[in-house]
Formats: C-alpha cells, sequence, structure tokens
C-alpha cells in the first residue's frame, strides 16, 4: 500500500480506516463510527455504535507498525473496561478480531484475523473473513456464528467431546461389535484416552473448563428431551389403553 510506503502517523491511520469503515464495511460515517470514545480515564481510537449500543471499540495503531502483545493488551483492557465484547485492533493492514471473555480473569479471544495485502477475491474464506467486519455481518449475528463454530471445531473442544459419556458408549458398543467376547467398561476407555491418546494440554485450562460447559450444556439438553419423549409416549400410551 502506498500509505504503508509513506508511513503515516497513527492520527492519520485513524482517519484512513474511518473512511474504510465507511465506504468497504457499510458503516455511516456519522452516527455510526465515532472518534476518541471516552473509557474511564483514557480514550479508545474509535468506536463502532449500532442502534445506540457499542459494538466495536477499534484499537488503531500506525501503518508501519507491526501489531504487538502489548497492543493486544491495551485493547483488551479497553473493551473490559468498557463492558464492551467484541474488539479490533489493526494498523489499516492487518485486522485482528476479538471476544473479551469476562470471566476471572477477564481474557481476550483471537476470533479471526485477516491482512488485506494478503486476501485474495477469489477466495471464499477470505471474503468470508472481510464479511465478518462489515455492518451486515453484525445485524445477522455472523460473528458470533463464526465463533460458535470455531470453537466446537477447536482442539479442546474436540478432545473433551472424544471423553463425554455419550462418546465413550459408542466407542465402548463398537469395540463390542468388533469382537463380542471382549467385555469392556466406558472407563476404561476413558483412561486409554487421557494417557495415550489426547494430549494432556487439551484436558486442562480455562479452555478445557469453557469446553465441558458447552459440552455438558448440550448433554444435559438432550437428556432433558429424552425425558420428554419418554413421557410422552408414556401418557400416549395409557390414553390409548
Amino acid at each position: 500500500m502506498s500509505l504503508k510506503a509513506k508511513d503515516i502517523i497513527e492520527s492519520d491511520t485513524v482517519v484512513v480506516i474511518t473512511d474504510m469503515l465507511s465506504d468497504v464495511f457499510g458503516y455511516e460515517k456519522y452516527g455510526e463510527i465515532t472518534s476518541e470514545y471516552a473509557i474511564k480515564k483514557t480514550f479508545c481510537d474509535l468506536a463502532i455504535k449500532i442502534e445506540g449500543e457499542i459494538a466495536f471499540l477499534i484499537e488503531v495503531k500506525a501503518i508501519g507498525i507491526s501489531i504487538k502483545a502489548d497492543h493486544i493488551k491495551q485493547a483488551g483492557d479497553y473493551g473490559a473496561n468498557a463492558g464492551v465484547d467484541w474488539i479490533i485492533l489493526t494498523n489499516a493492514t492487518c485486522w485482528k478480531i476479538y471476544k473479551i471473555v469476562f470471566s476471572k480473569p477477564v481474557m481476550h479471544e483471537l476470533v479471526c484475523e485477516f491482512d488485506l495485502e494478503q486476501i485474495s477475491i477469489k477466495k471464499d474464506t477470505d471474503m468470508e473473513l472481510i464479511h465478518l467486519v462489515c455492518k451486515e455481518s453484525l445485524l445477522k449475528t455472523a460473528l458470533e456464528e463464526f465463533l460458535s463454530k470455531k470453537q466446537v471445531l477447536s482442539k479442546h473442544f474436540i478432545g473433551n467431546l472424544l471423553i463425554s459419556e455419550g462418546i465413550l458408549d459408542v466407542l465402548r458398543k463398537n469395540i463390542r461389535k468388533m469382537n463380542s467376547d471382549i467385555k469392556i467398561e466406558s472407563e476404561v476407555i476413558r483412561e486409554v484416552l487421557i494417557n495415550d491418546v489426547i494430549k494432556r494440554e487439551l484436558l486442562e485450562g480455562e479452555k478445557m473448563i469453557e469446553a465441558n460447559k458447552k459440552i455438558n450444556k448440550y448433554l444435559k439438553a438432550q437428556l432433558n428431551l429424552s425425558k420428554k419423549e419418554n413421557e410422552s409416549d408414556h401418557n400416549s400410551s395409557n390414553k390409548e389403553n
């Protein structure tokens, strides 16, 4: 980009990004894009406001500066202090979208990133990432759906799903079908998976806890659904009798 070659300063980069948000991503320049958004005793460079609610906080770095870990912490702190879920950190070429997780301690999760100098309009996956920043995406909750898909396909989720009760039961039944002489309990399969198959790092830490919450929530919902179906069948049978 020519602006990168000119090494423009941060304030000028903010102007460039404001134009991009309006001309490329579809936000109204006067009304939906707010500059110098106040957060306690400091200011975030830009904020996107949809129907009166802050949807994104955007922290901008000069176009010639590479995004570093301390920049990410700064952006995450803005989101945590403002109570805003979604943060964008960008230098106009590199864009990183984070979701703030309001846990103890507060954490930030990288949802996606793209480099405008590297993307191709011929690749659907590249265009999907661009679309996540668009106003249309926010209105259709596409960003939340993208994050949900990423989470359920994460190694932590898959690893913990493998040792959940339902999956262990399926594995046990299939092992029995392969060799009916072998009688094996689900707990034995679980121990093999934990000790010899799944990496220990996938079964520890905050991401493991989050994965288990999602898995247990789903299993509980399935159990409740099964109970309702059984009750319905029982009631129908009594009426027939």
